[in-house]
């Protein structure tokens, strides 16, 4: 059975880090474009970024492009997120999903539970 598996998420002050990751079960990153979404209270699921199977390729949302910086290990069926500068707006709920190539949701076809992101100004 497909899943994906979030962790990371807490809180940190304005200009903190942190890292997320995302871990497969299953067949969920085998071949898929994976890619990080997030959700404010009362704000639709936007697109964060994604990568492509072989990890050489990247592309990022405006609002988080020179910040974010998405990677993944294959061998570990896991996706990372790695979070710099951040932002009392970057609070949301973090997603990572599978799919094909898109910043829609429906695009994407697996989902994780999604981590809290807290940044305190």
């Amino acid at each position: 059975q497909e899943q994906l598996v979030e962790s990371g998420g807490g809180l940190v002050q304005t200009g903190g880090s942190l890292r997320l990751s995302c871990a497969a079960a299953g067949r969920s990153s085998s071949g898929y474009v994976l890619g990080w979404f997030r959700q404010a209270p009362g704000k639709e699921r936007e697109f964060g970024g994604d990568i492509n199977w072989s990890g050489d390729y990247t592309y990022y949302a405006d609002s988080v492009k020179g910040r974010f910086t998405i990677s993944r290990d294959n061998a570990k069926a896991t996706l990372y997120l790695q979070m710099n500068s951040l932002k009392p707006e970057d609070t949301a709920v973090y997603y990572c999903a599978a799919g094909r190539r898109s910043q829609r949701t429906h695009e994407y076809a697996y989902w994780g539970q999604g981590t809290q992101v807290t940044v305190s100004s």
